[in-house]
């Protein structure tokens, strides 16, 4: 629908560094490992450059199989600007107009026109009667104690 979310083409790889924290408060990291770059990208340890551009090689061509499986998926449909791979995202009517979707729909819809689905079956659990009554039951018993309290002198 035109409140969704769509785009976000861009490659994503998070950590955090916690050796200024580690000195502040006395802590030594001991790490021991069987392979040159098994403690790669390790938050405890110190950022090792060499290591970090590896991971951001490997991030650039992740991001490069991204923007081409999207080029190919969307064909001309696609109207590029220099901010469609960067990562920003947009709502669906502005998807729509940029060719990242072709139309508003959920998935009732994709599954009926697109993926051609005669029978859809729906299997969202669903409150049976007696859950139902115990519910409005459990409700109206929790608003008439309020209200009871409400009503009582209050205790001194």
């Amino acid at each position: 629908d035109k409140a969704s979310v769509i785009g976000s083409i861009g490659v994503l790889m998070d950590g955090f560094g916690f050796t200024g924290l580690m000195d502040k408060v006395g802590v030594e990291r001991r790490l021991l490992t069987a392979g040159e770059n098994k403690g790669m990208l390790d938050p405890f340890s110190p950022e090792n450059p060499k290591q970090r551009a590896y991971a951001q090689a490997m991030l650039d061509q992740i991001h490069q199989q991204f923007i081409a499986v999207v080029r190919e998926g969307r064909g001309k449909r696609l109207k590029e600007t220099p901010e469609t791979f960067s990562g920003l995202f947009w709502n669906g009517e502005q998807a729509v107009q940029m060719g990242l979707a072709d139309h508003y729909g959920n998935l009732d819809y994709v599954a009926r026109e697109v993926v051609k689905a005669e029978d859809v079956i729906d299997y969202t659990p669903r409150d049976n009667v007696a859950e139902r009554l115990a519910k409005r039951f459990g409700a109206a018993m929790g608003a008439g104690a309020v209200k009871a309290l409400k009503e009582m002198a209050p205790i001194r």
